[in-house]
């Protein structure tokens, strides 16, 4: 019995050691596990620790070479600019090449950069060229007419834009075997809004990094120009091995071409473990309270953001409501997402009536929806519409339609993806009532200028009426004398006169309907007339007048000339009167070379108009150079019996038609006045 117990006994104490050995196991595996992650924590946060210091300081590294390319790219900017200005500077005072070249070898010898600097005409014809006297000619080996298809595309982008413009680089081979990247700036010059050439600068890539920016960015980075796929184009700067390497990359976005500025630095990346017992110390001392003070500085940064977005968003609000530009977005399916005040006080509907709708639209015009409809099916397949706009009509809520004007642009995500359109429209119905105002006092003040117009109809229908009643009076008096003392060929030339009375005498109703519809400013009947046709018309009355002051007529017209688009009758007075003013100005006992030419040439023609130039000069005293500058003025004249509107009637009929009329001195005296019309080209329409 008593061992029974004593064996019971012993086995209760057995199993509660094994208990209590179970429990303390599990409280020290607990508390393994607990020092573990104690142990684990504290690495992971002293790791953290110096990865983010190591991530920081790389950063920071990344940002001041982030900045150093910025200011590299602005630097670059500002040079080049400076260029313009230098080249701006010379061509203001429009110099000619004797003073042109002096100049720009100065700026030659303070530029390595530039390479060559030429002057080109408007048709790309080279005036002057020069090379840089800092090193050999760099189109030795490759001509200059192989490149030229650059220079070309960027002078027409500063025609176009009429400021500077640059060309995408090439790469230009030396002598020496070698190379570089060049690219062209094509600077035009213009006078008075007239394009009179261009100025072509040759900038080496190599030596614009070297001399804009070696000096102040290439002691610590390598600086290089590359393609868009990361070909290089031209590189300076210090190349240091065996550390870490940082890169920034920005676009050197430049009128007519854009290239990418690209600096590699290499800087030394921190260690893995800097001072591990410090950090340590310092790690487990102040964690708790960074982690507080960061929550801290958290929350007070967030109510900082929420209290600054809201009131950016107030103010925006403010500003939508404030506009009276109306608003409107739509999403890619075409319902609309949004409506500012201003347009629904436009169209007369509320927000919550527009919010959410698709085609039909309840502003739009009944009679029109189809027509919108295919417009917006247009503008949702992503078709672009032009940014300065597009005019409609709208209808307000209370049926009434008005005209407005639309800009629609793409709304692009902050992910670059397009999630609709966003529309700004404006009533232009004010715009519209003054538009009409001003076309109807146009129309009164036109009418005005009609009726003040009689007096200076009287005036050039006596001036220009003088002519062909001269010659109907010389034939008359001619058929007359024949008549006293009649031969065998009295009738034959008594016919001969009056048919020439009956043709100046249609010539004066012609020159009265020419004059009559010349002084209404409207355009005048062109016909396509040969060349010879308008000297045979003028021939008889321009040789009575010869004959009775003793002049010799020379009628001249090339070969092969293109008929003339023109107003016969008003080109023939221009024709008469320059000849009959030629032949008065020899009217002098000291004239001894009485000689009057008309030559009709072909001037100078392009590809889209050919051009003839019709020539009369005379052997006379020649312009005085005082009265050479009010020659075409109205109502000037140096004759007593001139009323001064022959010259100014002769310039304007000559520019109605497209022309350009001036005079020049003849050689060995006299004067010589030449005006062009246009000529009929193959296949145009002449009706």
């Amino acid at each position: 019995m008593s061992l029974m117990s004593t064996a019971a006994r012993w086995q209760e104490r057995w199993h509660l050691w094994r208990q209590d050995r179970l429990q303390a196991h599990r409280w020290g595996s607990m508390r393994l596990a607990l020092w573990a992650a104690l142990i684990g924590l504290v690495l992971s946060v002293l790791i953290t620790l110096v990865w983010l210091a190591g991530r920081y300081e790389a950063s920071q590294v990344q940002a001041e070479l982030e900045r150093d390319t910025a200011d590299a790219i602005n630097d670059l900017r500002t040079n080049l600019s400076r260029d313009v200005q230098s080249l701006q500077g010379i061509l203001s005072s429009q110099p000619s090449t004797d003073v042109w070249q002096p100049q720009v070898l100065g700026l030659l010898g303070q530029h390595r950069e530039w390479l060559r600097v030429e002057w080109r005409d408007t048709q790309m014809a080279l005036q002057v060229g020069i090379d840089s006297p800092l090193r050999a000619p760099v189109f030795e080996r490759t001509p200059r007419t192989e490149t030229i298809g650059e220079v070309l595309q960027s002078c027409q982008r500063a025609k176009r834009s009429n400021g500077p413009a640059y060309s995408g680089s090439y790469y230009l081979p030396q002598h020496d075997g070698l190379g570089m990247e060049v690219m062209e700036l094509c600077l035009p010059m213009t006078h008075e809004g007239i394009l009179k050439g261009y100025t072509l600068v040759t900038y080496s890539l190599q030596e614009l990094l070297t001399e804009r920016l070696l000096a102040n960015y290439g002691r610590r980075n390598e600086i290089s120009f590359t393609e868009a796929d990361g070909t290089r184009l031209a590189m300076v700067g210090s190349q240091r091995r065996g550390q870490r390497l940082f890169t920034a990359q920005q676009l050197l976005d430049l009128p007519g071409t854009t290239m990418v500025l690209r600096m590699d630095g290499r800087r030394g990346a921190p260690e893995l473990f800097p001072n591990l017992l410090t950090a340590l110390v310092t790690a487990m001392s102040i964690a708790l309270i960074t982690v507080l003070t960061m929550l801290v500085k958290d929350s007070r940064r967030r109510l900082k953001a929420e209290r600054e977005l809201a009131e950016a968003l107030a103010f925006r609000k403010a500003m939508e409501d404030s506009l009276v530009t109306g608003l409107r977005a739509r999403d890619l399916h075409g319902h609309i997402t949004y409506v500012n005040p201003a347009f629904c006080e436009m169209v007369g509907f509320d927000a919550q009536e527009l919010m959410g709708r698709s085609a039909p639209m309840p502003y739009w015009p009944p009679e029109m929806v189809g027509e919108y409809q295919q417009r917006q099916a247009i503008r949702l397949a992503g078709n672009a519409p032009p940014r300065e706009g597009y005019e409609s009509v709208f209808m307000r809520k209370d049926g009434t339609r008005f005209p407005v004007l639309i800009i629609e642009a793409p709304l692009i995500s902050t992910q670059g993806q397009q999630t609709g359109w966003m529309s700004a429209i404006l009533d232009i119905s004010e715009q519209r009532r003054v538009e009409e105002m001003s076309r109807a006092s146009q129309d009164r003040l036109q009418a005005t200028a009609r009726l003040a117009t009689v007096g200076e109809m009287a005036s050039l229908l006596s001036h220009e009426l003088n002519q062909p009643l001269a010659a109907i009076a010389s034939y008359a008096n001619g058929s007359l004398n024949l008549l006293h003392a009649p031969t065998s060929d009295t009738l034959e030339d008594v016919h001969m006169a009056l048919r020439r009375i009956a043709d100046q005498a249609g010539r004066a109703g012609r020159v009265i309907n020419s004059v009559h519809d010349f002084v209404r400013r409207r355009d005048q009947a062109r016909e396509a007339v040969p060349a010879q046709a308008l000297l045979d018309a003028i021939g008889p009355l321009i040789n009575l007048q010869a004959r009775k002051l003793q002049v010799r007529v020379h009628l001249r017209v090339d070969p092969r000339l293109p008929h003339v688009l023109c107003d016969r009758t008003m080109v023939e007075q221009v024709l008469l009167n320059l000849a009959r003013n030629g032949m008065q100005a020899m009217d002098r006992p000291d004239c001894k070379e009485r000689a009057l030419v008309i030559h009709v040439k072909r001037a100078a023609s392009n590809a889209q108009q050919s051009w003839l130039e019709f020539v009369v000069a005379d052997q006379g005293s020649g312009i005085d150079p005082a009265v050479a500058d009010q020659l075409f003025t109205p109502f000037f004249t140096t004759k007593a019996e001139g009323m001064g509107l022959g010259l100014s009637l002769c310039r304007t009929v000559i520019e109605q038609h497209g022309g350009h009329m001036g005079f020049e001195a003849n050689s060995p005296s006299g004067t010589l006045f030449r005006f062009t019309l246009p000529g009929v080209t193959p296949g145009q329409n002449t009706a």
